[in-house]
């Protein structure tokens, strides 16, 4: 691990904590220009999720089954399997697995204390539970990706493979923000949001990981 490696965590952290701190006042404050930011985004989004139906139908089966938050936390527990049985890596494997736990708990948390109401439509092409902010899935695929990318740079793959694993990464957090935006079950803040705490979630992670292993004899 590089001497440089826990300064640029630190500094991690701390860069993403101010935005996730301010987006969280501003949503819980009501903030005008964020709420009308919000309702126009959703508003476009909605006339073309019912006039599109092809492309609504492919993010539906996108966000409800291959970046659905059960999917991710099932993805990063075979990840933790494979690090302890193939790789005696049992530390690791427990660290992944507590990261998701603590990030689904800080979530719910955030969800029941902002309840921010979800989008309402007169003719609404899916549904969801629970409070808006931030967005489950938007955190949850941030979260797990992250915590995954993270451990391939250590693992120390290099060229195509790494590549590949960066773009599906992008690819998948950056999609399934756009698939619940798409389907109206979310304003684009609450997935913003998703995106800043999820990366502040690996962060934190990343740095006590950090702690751990210089402390370890």
């Amino acid at each position: 691990m590089s001497h440089q490696s826990p300064r640029i965590t630190r500094l991690a952290v701390t860069l993403l904590a101010l935005p996730s701190a301010v987006l969280l006042t501003l949503v819980a404050l009501h903030w005008s220009p964020l709420l009308a930011m919000d309702e126009g985004i959703a508003s476009t989004t909605h006339r073309l999720a019912v006039r599109e139906r092809g492309v609504t139908r492919t993010f539906r089966v996108l966000t409800d089954w291959v970046w659905d938050p059960v999917t991710m936390r099932l993805l990063c527990a075979g990840v933790a399997v494979w690090l302890g049985w193939r790789r005696a890596a049992w530390g690791t494997a427990v660290w992944l697995v507590v990261t998701c736990a603590v990030a689904a708990v800080v979530q719910q948390v955030i969800k029941a204390g902002v309840a921010r109401p979800r989008p309402v439509w007169p003719d609404p092409v899916d549904s969801a539970r629970f409070a808006a902010f931030p967005s489950g899935h938007a955190m949850t695929a941030t979260v797990v990706c992250g915590l995954l990318l993270w451990l391939v740079r250590e693992s120390g793959v290099r060229g195509p493979r790494r590549y590949g694993a960066v773009a599906v990464a992008v690819v998948s957090v950056l999609g399934v923000g756009l698939t619940r935006v798409w389907l109206g079950v979310h304003w684009f803040s609450d997935v913003l949001g998703g995106w800043l705490f999820g990366a502040l979630v690996v962060a934190v992670a990343v740095q006590v990981h950090e702690r751990r292993s210089r402390v370890r004899p």
